[in-house]
């Protein structure tokens, strides 16, 4: 593993860190490798409940993608595919993370960082933090799959605001447009995060699973695709030792402990 990228553990929350804080974390594309080669792996240990993105210090979640590779790495049409490929992995991976995921943002949240938080389940942000989508200052024309989340989160006028205007914009307009979920004081940002998954991580794995798949598919296409699937799901659930536990417990007046099937 790339120093680069760090990966902590504390029970069952994982916290995958953009280590290059004298780059404002600026993700270089052996980290955008990385990064989705971790959450892979994050997504099927069954130690994890949730996972947690971060930049190193509070400066930066991140700053971008590493501009300064791209004559190399993003030259021409050919390594721009290339390069593209690797960047819509990160965010699949992402996406597609059977465990909860929660973008934690302190200071600067652009470009490609922006669509990893967008990539993930929730985006807690501390107070200060500052995001921007630069594209149309570099002459790059964002791809679909990230222009529809931001679509989805904060429609498509707002979206267009965003992408047509390349400006920067404060957390607290982030909050009122739906761009992130939570605004903290900066010095309580990593305790409610972590205290809020610690919460979730007790909850049935196999109820939050299905809930994410459930959300992701009325997404896609209003859960057409992946109707009998779902349906599946939530039959198989009631014989699963999750219900059990958890019907137990209500009965029995005591905590539930879920192990995920």
């Amino acid at each position: 593993m790339s120093d680069l990228i760090r990966v902590e553990q504390k029970d069952a929350i994982a916290t995958v860190v953009f280590n290059r804080p004298e780059m404002r974390n600026a993700i270089s594309l052996a980290m955008w490798q990385e990064i989705a080669r971790v959450t892979e792996a994050l997504g099927k240990d069954p130690g994890v409940r949730a996972v947690v993105y971060r930049g190193a210090g509070t400066e930066a979640f991140a700053s971008g993608a590493d501009i300064s590779e791209f004559k190399e790495v993003r030259k021409d049409i050919a390594t721009a595919q290339a390069y593209n490929r690797e960047t819509e992995a990160t965010y699949l991976a992402i996406r597609q993370c059977p465990k909860p995921t929660v973008a934690m943002i302190f200071g600067f949240c652009m470009g490609g960082a922006m669509a990893i938080a967008m990539a993930s389940d929730l985006r807690f942000a501390a107070a200060g933090a500052k995001f921007g989508i630069p594209a149309a200052r570099l002459g790059i024309i964002y791809g679909l799959g990230s222009v529809r989340q931001l679509v989805d989160l904060v429609g498509p006028s707002y979206a267009k605001d965003i992408l047509f205007s390349a400006r920067t914009f404060e957390a607290q307009e982030a909050l009122q447009i739906g761009f992130i979920n939570r605004l903290l004081p900066p010095a309580e940002l990593e305790a409610y995060t972590y205290d809020y998954l610690k919460k979730v991580a007790e909850n049935a794995p196999l109820s939050v699973r299905g809930a994410k798949i459930t959300i992701e598919a009325i997404l896609e296409d209003g859960g057409v695709r992946q109707k009998e699937r779902i349906r599946q799901l939530a039959l198989e659930a009631f014989e699963s030792q999750d219900y059990k536990e958890g019907t137990g417990a209500f009965l029995e007046k005591r905590p539930p402990r879920f192990e995920g099937r």
